[in-house]
């Protein structure tokens, strides 16, 4: 059945291409299935009995590191030096006393919400020295920039033999709507977001646009031969779930493996999916959100063929950063998700029964614009707050 779909998915778009071509306007995919329908959640999330539980401070917060202005992205060496990357532009080494700046980062352009964004050490870091970052690029000429997914060997608290992985197009000069968060799958490729970049009505649904995706690739840049739209003609053959509006999270689960991501609404429609292969996540045909002047751009949240979120948020949390706490010493935390607050400054706790989101919970209230959280290597909490640094959070 799944090859049938794509078979015939494959001849509307030989044809939606061809038509593209003669009237320059953008096709949208959002009615043609990519994953089998098995894969396309359905099941409308029931988030308006959801309590909210206000911080009940029984923990200890400490600080880790000071004086940051934008700790975008975080992760840890296998000696247990944290590398931290500054929206600006910078990347650093804390080794636990000092901060080590890491020479030789690539060009940055900084724009909105555009910067030096995501750092993933790679799990096999301790033989072959590799790390990736994301970060907004004007490569690939025209003007603006956007995201760019490159590998570099750290040696001698430099970068060297960097590699450009992938680079998305064209650039623009819209400030919003980079991504970009990094996940390392159980199946060794590196998962990564692209945001729609601020032109949601053209590159979501259109599968042979950038933007507005989940990618997959192999750690070399190469294309996985299993990926959805390997073969079908124009397509962006790195994208692995398309109709993303925003995801400044990503991650595996430490227990299940899934890629699960959390993206930006407009004003309400913050989402939280479980990635599969081909999916179509619907934005903007269908969201819970409205536009921020307060009007509707849809009037549907649900239609056949577009996922359904595991959880939303309804007002927008604005969400950056997204862990999953593994650590039995957090008692009750344990399995719980972790979802840093922009807008209300906060870090939100989410309990699950299963596959549904039952209770939240405010932690590290006014704390300010939380804009990462990550699960160290000693099971403990670390969140990164802007205009402040990185935190520690321990019970």
């Amino acid at each position: 059945m799944k090859n049938l779909l794509l078979l015939l998915s494959a001849t509307a778009l030989m044809y939606s291409c061809d038509h593209r071509a003669q009237t320059n306007t953008a096709v949208p995919y959002g009615d043609r299935l990519f994953a089998d329908a098995g894969d396309i959640n359905q099941q409308v999330p029931d988030v308006e009995n959801i309590p909210l539980i206000e911080d009940q401070k029984n923990y200890k917060l400490s600080a880790v590191v000071e004086g940051l202005t934008n700790p975008w992205g975080m992760d840890w060496l296998p000696n247990g030096d944290l590398l931290i990357t500054e929206k600006e532009g910078k990347l650093y080494r804390y080794d636990g006393t000092t901060l080590h700046e890491i020479a030789n980062v690539p060009p940055v352009y900084v724009r909105g919400q555009g910067g030096l964004m995501d750092v993933l050490v790679h799990p096999d870091f301790s033989n072959n020295k590799k790390l990736f970052i994301s970060y907004a690029s004007t490569a690939g000429g025209g003007d603006g920039g956007n995201t760019s997914i490159a590998s570099a060997i750290l040696h001698n608290d430099q970068l060297t033999d960097l590699q450009v992985l992938y680079k998305a197009g064209p650039n623009t000069k819209k400030g919003q709507h980079f991504g970009s968060r990094f996940a390392w799958g159980n199946d060794d490729k590196l998962y990564f977001s692209i945001g729609e970049r601020g032109e949601r009505d053209v590159n979501p649904q259109d599968i042979t646009r950038d933007g507005g995706k989940i990618y997959r690739i192999n750690e070399n840049g190469s294309i996985p031969q299993d990926n959805p739209f390997v073969g079908i003609p124009d397509a962006i053959e790195a994208a692995y779930t398309y109709g993303n509006r925003n995801p400044q999270g990503l991650l595996k689960h430490p227990v299940t493996g899934d890629i699960i991501a959390h993206e930006h609404g407009p004003r309400g429609g913050d989402e939280i999916n479980i990635i599969k292969s081909g999916v179509n996540y619907g934005w903007p045909v269908i969201s819970y959100g409205i536009n921020y002047s307060g009007t509707a751009f849809t009037e549907i949240t649900k239609k056949e063929g577009m996922a359904q979120p595991l959880y939303y948020w309804e007002p927008s949390i604005a969400p950056s950063g997204f862990a999953v706490i593994n650590n039995k010493d957090y008692k009750d935390w344990n399995g719980n998700f972790l979802v840093g607050s922009l807008k209300f400054q906060y870090l939100e706790m989410l309990y699950l029964d299963e596959d549904k989101v039952v209770k939240r919970e405010k932690l590290a209230d006014q704390i300010g614009r939380v804009r990462n959280v990550k699960i160290g290597p000693d099971g403990h909490i670390y969140i990164g707050v802007e205009g402040k640094g990185i935190y520690k959070i321990h019970r």
